[in-house]
């Protein structure tokens, strides 16, 4: 009888050994076989979330069993989570769980309209363009703090940005806002103040410095050239301008390479040739070093420049108009042996 005791006894624990182990198995061994970034998209469901984590796991029904054991189902978190080689179910059900997402390192450059600007953010955070545009553009808050369609675009400021993916348009265009803040400093309102400027008129300078050169080391000449000519009430004349007023007028997917004579005489108030003083808002998003030549600029007697035919992409620039006139014939007799007619 006691032998019998001793054997049942035996087999409920080595059932239970084995049930326990099992159980084990299931939430501590390693599921996770690679290291991996996974997104999970806001109001996903548990069904969704299984497809997600699918390509990461080497054991979904040992997930899933955990997963519902520990209430995953009603906790989904969106995000961009790190995942890590060896982690067993338990560990990573509570990282999903637990919200712990890793932030994206959001990167725009200098784009010339909200539509540019949205889809470049989109492809790297949840939030959609069109959401985005619509956000960029809401009247309510354009005015609230001080800027219009024309002028909203200088609050984006070219850089790179710590975000969540799962971020929403309306959190993007708030933090935009906050840096925009930040980086208007005291010490840089007081700069342009000395160059007769306001914040939102040296972003809109900037833009057209930016447009005008891609060399960095060329900006502050620039920025002082057209500072020389604003100060002294001559019409800025700057190119830039007059080729985003074509393309609001015949549309942003047409290129120019060349400015004709016949393209001076568009009705625009970006034309700058026509009007004097600034454009009513920037024709770009300038970058850092744009706003920062507009701020200190280089302090010289240049009136005119025109591009070099040495150095290509960079400027040859005159005092006078009898040497830019030399400069500009030179120019545009090499550009009509390129063959380039617009």
């Amino acid at each position: 009888m006691k032998k019998k005791l001793a054997l049942a006894l035996a087999i409920i624990f080595l059932i239970a050994a084995i049930v326990g182990y099992s159980f084990y198995q299931k939430i501590y061994r390693p599921n996770v076989p690679a290291s991996a970034s996974i997104f999970i998209p806001t109001d996903t469901d548990f069904e969704g979330l299984i497809k997600i984590i699918e390509p990461y796991v080497k054991d979904m029904s040992s997930f899933i069993w955990v997963a519902e054991k520990k209430n995953y189902p009603n906790k989904i978190r969106a995000g961009k989570f790190r995942i890590i080689e060896g982690m067993n179910n338990e560990t990573l059900v509570d990282h999903l769980r637990g919200g712990k997402q890793e932030t994206v390192t959001l990167t725009f450059n200098n784009q010339d309209s909200f539509e540019k600007l949205a889809g470049r953010v989109a492809s790297q955070i949840e939030a959609d363009s069109i959401a985005l545009v619509n956000i960029f553009l809401d009247v309510d808050f354009m005015t609230k703090n001080g800027f219009d369609g024309q002028t909203a675009i200088a609050m984006y400021i070219p850089n790179s940005y710590d975000f969540y993916w799962n971020t929403d348009a309306e959190k993007f265009r708030d933090k935009m806002l906050a840096e925009y803040k930040k980086f208007w400093t005291k010490e840089r309102i007081d700069k342009a103040k000395k160059q007769h400027l306001t914040p939102l008129q040296a972003a809109t300078l900037a833009s057209i410095v930016q447009k005008e050169t891609a060399v960095i080391a060329e900006r502050k000449t620039v920025a002082g050239l057209y500072l020389n000519r604003l100060h002294d009430f001559w019409p800025l004349q700057a190119d830039p301008t007059i080729i985003f007023a074509l393309k609001q007028k015949y549309g942003q997917d047409k290129e120019y390479k060349r400015v004709l004579n016949k393209d001076l005489s568009i009705d625009s108030p970006y034309n700058t040739y026509a009007n004097f003083g600034l454009p009513p808002g920037p024709i770009g998003m300038p970058d850092i070093s744009s706003i920062e030549a507009v701020l200190q600029p280089e302090k010289h007697d240049y009136y005119y420049m025109c591009a070099s035919i040495e150095k290509i992409g960079f400027h040859k620039f005159a005092k006078s108009l009898s040497q830019h006139n030399i400069n500009a014939a030179a120019y545009q007799k090499w550009v009509s042996q390129q063959g380039i007619k617009r």
